[in-house]
């Protein structure tokens, strides 16, 4: 049987030693909202760039450093990766060009741009971004930096993984959210590897559940149509290394309405005094429905908090 191809725990932590001079520390926060005591929140809306893309964007680039320099770079995403992508290139002086949806969150366009990054649109779901960035990074000669299904990427985002199993050695369960899967997938390498009695689940939108799908039919599973307003987990399918890892060592998956991402999205701002997107809110979103056993010592990841101006109208109104 061939080894699996995954970041090893050293050297998810070597990504981790890489990336840390350019992150904004997320600590562990106590839940505030009545019924939650058992849980703490990482909350990367408070990340860099406002999500935790920026680690394995970041970590990709550093590692391609010459040839990100000499050629650019490329990136397919929905916004965060983008906006990560774009400041990790303005941070290592690179050229960086990010295709984008048409309909996509105003306020993520808009921050790609702010770092400098050029922004190429396109319609079409995540399947049809790839094939514009793929085509054009072998026309142009840039580096292509892929939003999740990447060892580096992987290795990056798996940081998130190790700064939890480091702060709470004793954490019994850790919620995350589950779009391309590359934090998903680290997080969960790195708590397995630190605290080896962890329960990791992936929570998915009912919309957007291709996950749930692959693991209740035990064959990687790809949505032709998504209806969700967690934009950042609007992908068809997790990606083909991720779904390899995850199947491995994620415990389960569970869903969210939407009625309930929005309930959380608002629990998280007036409760627990957080700005979080749809996308980030979905692992709050599944404790606070009691889709998992709210006594354990758990952890949500809130994976970001670029929230667009239409969306947050619905929260506030």
């Amino acid at each position: 049987m061939s080894e699996p191809i995954e970041p090893s725990l050293a050297e998810i932590e070597a990504a981790a030693r890489l990336i840390g001079p350019v992150l904004l520390p997320t600590p562990l926060l106590q839940a505030r909202a009545p019924g939650l005591e058992a849980l703490r929140l990482k909350p990367e809306n408070l990340q860099r760039t406002g999500s935790f893309k920026i680690r394995g964007a970041y970590h990709k680039l550093a590692s391609s450093l010459e040839a990100a320099q000499a050629h650019g770079v490329i990136a397919y995403s929905s916004g965060n990766h983008g906006q990560a992508v774009a400041c990790a290139a303005a941070l290592l002086g690179c050229r960086a060009r990010i295709v984008m949806p048409e309909g996509g969150v105003v306020e993520k366009r808009e921050g790609v741009l702010s770092y400098g990054g050029e922004v190429v649109l396109c319609q079409g779901g995540s399947d049809e971004r790839r094939r514009i960035a793929e085509e054009q990074a072998a026309q142009e000669g840039f580096v292509l930096v892929p939003p999740y299904d990447d060892l580096q990427i992987i290795a990056g985002q798996a940081s998130v993984g190790l700064e939890i199993g480091l702060a709470l050695p004793d954490v019994r369960q850790v919620l995350v959210p589950v779009g391309g899967g590359g934090l998903c997938a680290g997080t969960a390498l790195a708590l397995k590897a630190l605290v080896p009695g962890v329960e990791v689940i992936g929570v998915e939108p009912q919309g957007a559940n291709d996950l749930a799908l692959s693991f209740a039919r035990g064959e990687h599973v790809s949505l032709d149509t998504i209806d969700t307003a967690a934009d950042g987990l609007r992908t068809q399918s997790v990606g083909n290394l991720n779904y390899d890892i995850l199947r491995r060592v994620v415990d389960r998956v569970v869903t969210v309405t939407e009625d309930e991402i929005l309930a959380a999205v608002r629990s998280l701002l007036w409760r627990e005094k957080l700005v979080v997107e749809p996308s980030g809110a979905v692992a709050y979103a599944a404790f606070m429905a009691g889709k998992v056993d709210g006594a354990l010592r758990s952890v949500a990841v809130l994976s970001g908090g670029n929230i667009s101006r239409e969306y947050l109208k619905r929260v506030v109104g």
